[in-house]
């Protein structure tokens, strides 16, 4: 999450607020709540053998990481509507595949814990959904990752939204509301998803 949120920079939540006509606060809970949802819709996707699998061929396929290096360049193009559509900036079709038919009915429990309605949240969605793969894109190629740990890593992602202050009230109402009443049931590697997330991520992420 602190990787996830740390790509937002004050100059992208601020054009992010103009785009969805909000206030930079709202938007900022806003955007701490999809990235918990797309989260724990991954980690929901990934606790089976099928789904992880489609998960890591797509990551394969369209997600190295390379879209967070002109990530301003990226969340403009998108917001004035002439990004030049690919697998790593189609938002639309990473929520389709992440939460299906679930999407207004996450944009709605989103909405509430940040004071926005659900087409302001819809707006942010699709914008923010390709930063999310690409972090995970990155972390697996850098750091090697097989699917019992991107299943880790997404397992302690999840875990993680959940201890941050109001984010497990949150995810839990999204996870067992939108994703079907479960709490996402991929079995970590030994020594934890949260262990593994930390020196993984830690190590591509934490120091630049």
């Amino acid at each position: 999450m602190e990787i996830l949120q740390g790509q937002v920079s004050d100059e992208m939540l601020g054009q992010l607020s103009q785009h969805i006509g909000a206030e930079p606060a709202q938007t900022a809970a806003a955007t701490q709540g999809i990235f918990a949802t797309l989260l724990g819709g991954l980690a929901n996707n990934a606790s089976s053998e099928n789904g992880l699998s489609a998960l890591s061929s797509a990551l394969d396929k369209n997600h190295d990481g390379s879209m967070l290096d002109d990530l301003m360049g990226m969340v403009g193009g998108m917001m004035s509507g002439q990004a030049q559509q690919s697998g790593s900036t189609n938002g639309l079709g990473m929520l389709g595949h992440i939460l299906g038919d679930r999407q207004e009915a996450a944009a709605e429990q989103i909405g509430q814990s940040s004071g926005l309605n659900v087409g302001q949240i819809m707006k942010l969605m699709p914008i923010l959904a390709p930063i999310v793969m690409g972090v995970l894109g990155r972390a697996k190629s850098q750091g090697n990752l097989g699917l019992g740990d991107l299943a880790g890593v997404l397992m302690g992602g999840a875990q993680q939204a959940q201890q941050q202050g109001g984010m497990g009230d949150l995810l839990g109402s999204i996870l067992g509301s939108v994703l079907g009443g479960g709490q996402p049931q991929a079995s970590a590697p030994q020594g934890g998803g949260g262990d593994l997330l930390s020196s993984v991520l830690g190590g591509i992420f934490g120091k630049k």
